[in-house]
């Protein structure tokens, strides 16, 4: 972990390949897949999970996720997800400035980022956030639904229990006297034909579905590490964090938005990247779930 300048500004890494640089056709693009969505439950959404494909793959299963947010009260947004590029202990945080996309920039909310700081797991790795998408790709969606709320960019590295565990506390004791709003990045298995992704999937979102943080780490340390990201969910470390932090900041029921895989939108369902798009609630009554079943893609 490194030093990192107070008044960082972190460019787009992925704009014209993973998603529109046109600021229009990014706007347009966003726009469509949330108007296609579901409509917002009616809980308190304390968290979500949404993937980190390209646009036109995962787009329309993230959409649900936020428009399930779309303009309620929140005082911050937590991102977390996975180093696709770079191995290290414990997680890199963007600590100041602003992340960048053709929409704009969103600034980086530095006091809840001195919060987790505390954290002995937390530091800042700046080079982890250079390439990475996983948390970018959440960006634009927020910038449509949530258009001056502050972020707090978290990568974790090496996805192992005592970090994902550290994380999950850190995050709570952050988020007191806010009103927070969790993001988990994550897609599902990599590159299986459809019917295998579909049975593998199915065991995260049985374990989502019920609300079972330790259920979903267990399966993950059912596999070895390296092996995770492919059975499970490239950023499932991310995921249960998220779920014990919601847990411990009120949420009490989860429900399935969406699923779907890249064969969906490509028409090749035999090598195929999955994804998810869940909520964490707390307060009123959800009423029923719904859930339904190149570069880029995961």
């Amino acid at each position: 972990m490194t030093r990192q300048s107070s008044d960082a500004f972190r460019p787009s890494a992925v704009a014209g390949t993973w998603y529109p640089g046109d600021p229009g056709a990014l706007r347009a693009a966003v726009d469509g897949h949330l108007a296609e969505a579901e409509p917002a439950p009616a809980g308190d959404v304390v968290a979500v999970i949404a993937p980190h494909a390209g646009l036109v793959y995962s787009g329309p299963v993230a959409a649900h996720a936020y428009r399930a947010v779309a303009g309620r009260p929140y005082d911050v947004v937590l991102l977390l997800g996975p180093s696709h590029y770079h191995g290290f202990e414990g997680v890199a945080i963007w600590p100041a400035g602003a992340f960048e996309t053709p929409l704009g920039r969103v600034a980086v909310d530095a006091g809840v980022a001195d919060r987790l700081l505390a954290s002995p797991v937390v530091g800042t790795h700046p080079a982890a956030h250079d390439r990475e998408h996983a948390l970018e790709m959440q960006l634009p969606f927020l910038q449509e639904v949530l258009p001056d709320v502050p972020i707090v960019p978290l990568l974790l590295g090496y996805q192992e229990r005592p970090t994902i565990e550290a994380l999950a506390e850190a995050l709570a004791e952050a988020c007191a006297g806010l009103s927070p709003l969790l993001v988990a990045s994550t897609d599902l298995s990599h590159y299986f034909d459809a019917a295998r992704a579909a049975a593998l999937d199915q065991v995260v979102v049985d374990h989502v579905d019920r609300f079972d943080a330790a259920g979903l780490l267990a399966e993950y340390e059912s596999y070895p590490l390296n092996d995770r990201g492919r059975y499970v969910a490239c950023g499932g470390g991310a995921a249960i964090a998220v779920m014990l932090a919601a847990a411990r900041l009120g949420a009490d029921r989860a429900r399935v938005l969406r699923r779907a895989d890249s064969g969906d939108v490509s028409g090749d369902k035999s090598a195929v990247v999955g994804y998810l798009a869940a909520t964490f609630e707390r307060g009123r009554d959800h009423g029923a779930r719904s859930a339904s079943s190149a570069p880029g893609i995961g």
